[in-house]
């Protein structure tokens, strides 16, 4: 029996079946783009609905409560948020008629949170390396020890926060806002450390040979090749720091230092005719939200590499 009676032995209809599988396949990719579709609607609704509060009125947003389009279309939430109109016309929208700074809240907001990402970033690096890839007496004891530390619930250690802070004077000012965030976390220094395990040794003791010390070596090798998880740690510090509410409000009372995470919490709990300024504060929201998006777009690549990315091999 040759090959080709034997072919058709096994498969008596080869035609048949090349023809079902590409049918499965198609199937299956079409389902998946609807299940896909159908995830992405659920998600992105939320800010659709936002977007479409923010160009209405407040005090028409009663009158179509199910409305998908704007209701009464307008720019005013943006006006009010960014001082753009008079109390009269804010009154007459529905809004509260009284000022938000918003500006200077929103320049509050972004000074801390790049001041606590830069170090984080810096000083978390430095403590991974000198785990990872340095040897001295006690290391992995002394990690072991620092690592219980995310065992430990963040409310815990806000009273004694709280209490330094108090006893140093720095109520009210963006050092008693930063410094608590400011060195290091366990899980950053534990995510970068996990990382630096993954990179060769052999490019740092090809540096080694060449005379570079530890510093040189952090600087010049480990910090290129970590780039990727050094930028994902730098957006996932940044947008806890700019979302955070609870600390800021603490010590960070004052208008002069006020982030905007509790800036929009005092514009909602203006409340004209009986209810929060809705329009307004989506508006606020979603301007807000602007910087986050900003940082996403330019380093959205590095997050992406970062996931696959584990080292030279």
């Amino acid at each position: 029996m040759t090959s080709t009676s034997l072919n058709r032995a096994v498969n008596p209809n080869p035609s048949a079946q090349s023809r079902q599988l590409p049918t499965r396949a198609r199937l299956g990719r079409i389902l998946g783009w609807i299940v896909l579709g159908a995830v992405m609607l659920i998600t992105l609704f939320p800010f659709y609905w936002m977007l479409r509060t923010s160009f209405s009125t407040t005090t028409s947003l009663g009158s179509a409560p199910g409305s998908f389009l704007p209701v009464d279309f307008t720019l005013g939430a943006y006006e009010r948020v960014l001082g753009l109109s008079t109390p009269a016309e804010a009154l007459a929208e529905g809004g509260s008629g009284a000022s938000i700074n918003f500006w200077a809240y929103l320049r509050n907001s972004l000074l801390v949170a790049t001041v606590t990402t830069v170090g984080q970033v810096l000083f978390c690096s430095m403590a991974a390396y000198a785990f990872a890839r340095l040897q001295w007496r006690g290391r992995d004891l002394v990690f072991a020890a620092f690592i219980t530390a995310l065992m430990v619930p963040p409310i815990f250690t806000t009273i004694p926060n709280f209490v330094t802070i108090r006893e140093l004077g720095l109520l009210n000012t963006y050092a008693g806002i930063i410094l608590p965030t400011l060195l290091m976390t366990p899980f950053a220094v534990f995510f970068l450390r996990q990382f630096f395990l993954g990179i060769s040794r052999e490019v740092e003791e090809a540096a080694i040979i060449d005379g570079a010390g530890a510093v040189r070596r952090f600087f010049q090798v480990i910090l290129p090749l970590g780039s990727s998880a050094i930028a994902t740690l730098a957006i996932l510090t940044y947008i806890t720091s700019w979302n955070e509410y609870f600390w800021p409000l603490l010590v960070g009372r004052d208008e002069s230092v006020r982030v905007l995470t509790v800036g929009l919490g005092v514009f909602r709990s203006q409340t004209p005719q009986g209810g929060p300024d809705w329009a307004g504060l989506m508006a606020a929201t979603l301007i807000a939200a602007l910087p986050i998006l900003i940082l996403f777009v330019f380093l959205g690549r590095r997050v992406i590499n970062s996931i696959g990315y584990s080292g030279v091999k």
